[in-house]
C-alpha cells in the first residue's frame, strides 16, 4: 500500500496564492525523498518559490528477470484466478511487459480476462485498459483498505486471488484475505532497495537535525521507513524524530505513506487527494502559516526558513544571520546577550566579534533600518512595536 504511484491531476489544481513578488514557498527549503518522479515534485515546489534538497531514500529494482515473478506468472497461468487486484500502474504494466518477454503475455492476459479485476485507482485503470482488459470496480478513495473491505463484504472463501504487489509486502491485506478463506497469489513486480549513493540521504538527515529544512515530503511508506532506518544507523534517530515532531514539517502524500512516521509518534500532514499537486498545495498553506510574523519598528517582519519577508518583500538572509534572527525572535522585544547569540551561531567559536559581524550582515540583508537595536554593553533586541509589548513581552 504505497502512494507514490499516484500522479498529480494538474487540470483541477488551483493556482497557488501569490504574495507580492514571490511565491508562497519562497524562503522555505523542502526535502524530497521520492525515488520516482522527484523531478516533477521538485519542479512543483520550485515553481512556487521553494528551494529543494533532493535525497532519494530508496531505489526501485525491476524484477523482469526475477524467478519469483516468473513463478507467480506461471502459477496464475496454470490455475486461473477468480479475482485479480492491481495496485499500481507501473507495476501492472511491468508485469505484462515481463510476461511478454518470457513469451507468456497472451496466456497471462487470457487468464486475467476471465477474472474479476479490481483496480486501486484511475492510473491503474488506465494500465489495465491499455492491456485490453476491463476492471470491474475501483474505490473512489484509491485506498487498499476499501478494496479489502469490499472483498471481505462480498466473501472470498474458496476464491483464488492474484494480488499485484508494489515493492513491499502487504501482510495485513494478505492475512485478512487468507483468514477469510481465500487462496492468495502474490505477484512481486518490483522491489524497493536502499539507494546506491547514501550521501544525499545523510545530507538530508543532517539538515533535518540542524533545522535548516522547513519540511520533508514523503511519497511512499518505504521511503519514510528507509530514512528512519538510516537515521538509526547513524545514531541520529532521536534527534531526527525530535526535529520532525516540532520544527521540520513531515508532509505525506497519503495515510499509508505516513504509517512508519506515525508508528514513531510523529504527526504528519496529508492532502485530501493523494496526489503530488495537492501535496505541494498543502505545503503552500502550511509553511507560511507556521512562519513567525512580528510587528517590528513599524514594519511587518515574517521569518521564513532561509529568508525574511519585510513588508511583503522577500529578503534572503545568510545562515548565520537567520540563526541570530531566530534567537532574537524567540524573545521579541527583549534584550538577548551577545554570549547567548554567539551560542546560537553555527560552529563553536568563542569570539563575540563573530556576533557583530553576523549582525551587520543581517541588518544589511533586512534592508529596513531600526529593526534590530543595539543595547550598549548588554546585547541586541528586536525593536518590537510598543502596542505589541503586551502580547510578546513575556514570550
Amino acid at each position: 500500500m504505497h502512494d507514490e504511484q499516484q500522479k498529480p491531476d494538474r487540470s483541477t489544481e488551483p493556482p497557488p496564492e501569490q504574495s507580492p513578488g514571490h511565491g508562497p514557498l519562497a524562503g522555505f527549503t523542502v526535502g524530497v525523498t521520492a525515488a520516482r518522479r522527484a523531478d516533477e515534485l521538485g519542479a512543483l515546489i520550485q515553481r512556487r518559490g521553494g528551494a529543494v534538497l533532493h535525497a532519494p531514500a530508496l531505489r526501485i529494482v525491476r524484477l523482469a528477470d526475477d524467478s519469483e515473478l516468473l513463478a507467480a506468472t506461471k502459477e496464475i497461468i496454470g490455475q486461473a484466478p477468480d479475482i485479480a487486484v492491481a495496485t499500481t500502474a507501473i507495476g501492472f504494466r511491468g508485469w505484462v511487459e515481463a510476461a511478454d518477454g518470457w513469451g507468456l503475455g497472451d496466456d497471462l492476459l487470457a487468464r486475467l480476462r476471465g477474472a474479476r479485476i479490481l483496480a486501486r485507482g484511475p492510473k491503474v485503470k488506465g494500465a489495465i485498459r491499455a492491456a485490453g482488459l476491463t476492471e470491474e470496480w475501483s474505490p473512489s478513495s484509491e485506498s487498499m483498505a476499501e478494496v479489502l473491505d469490499r472483498l471481505l463484504e462480498e466473501g472470498v472463501d474458496g476464491l483464488r486471488i492474484a494480488l499485484q504487489l508494489h515493492g513491499e509486502p502487504l501482510p495485513g491485506f494478505v492475512e485478512s484475505l487468507r483468514a477469510a478463506g481465500a487462496d492468495v497469489v502474490g505477484v512481486p513486480v518490483y522491489r524497493w532497495m536502499p539507494p546506491e549513493d547514501i550521501a544525499p540521504v545523510d545530507r538530508l538527515l543532517d539538515a533535518v537535525v540542524a533545522r535548516t529544512l522547513d519540511a520533508v515530503t514523503f511519497t511512499s511508506a518505504p521511503a519514510a521507513a528507509s530514512l528512519l532506518s538510516r537515521a538509526g544507523e547513524r545514531g541520529l534517530l532521536d534527534d531526527v524524530l525530535a526535529a520532525l515532531g516540532h520544527d521540520v514539517l513531515p508532509a505525506c502524500v497519503g495515510p499509508v505513506t505516513a504509517l512508519p512516521l506515525q508508528a514513531r509518534g510523529i504527526d504528519t500532514v496529508q492532502p485530501e487527494r493523494f496526489r503530488l499537486g495537492p501535496l505541494v498545495q498543502l505545503l503552500c498553506r502550511e509553511l507560511p502559516g507556521r512562519a513567525r510574523s512580528l510587528p517590528v519598528a513599524g514594519h511587518r517582519v515574517e521569518i521564513r526558513g532561509h529568508a525574511v519577508v519585510v513588508d511583503g518583500e522577500l529578503r534572503p538572509v545568510p545562515p548565520a544571520g537567520m540563526s541570530l534572527l531566530r534567537a532574537l525572535a524567540r524573545r521579541p522585544g527583549r534584550v538577548v546577550a551577545r554570549a547567548d547569540l554567539l551560542r546560537a551561531l553555527p560552529g563553536t567559536g568563542r569570539d563575540e566579534h563573530a556576533v557583530e559581524t553576523a549582525m551587520a550582515r543581517l541588518r544589511a540583508a533586512l534592508g529596513a533600518t531600526g529593526l534590530i537595536q543595539t543595547v550598549v554593553k548588554r546585547g541586541y533586541r528586536l525593536a518590537l512595536d510598543p502596542q505589541a509589548d503586551a502580547e510578546y513581552g513575556d514570550a
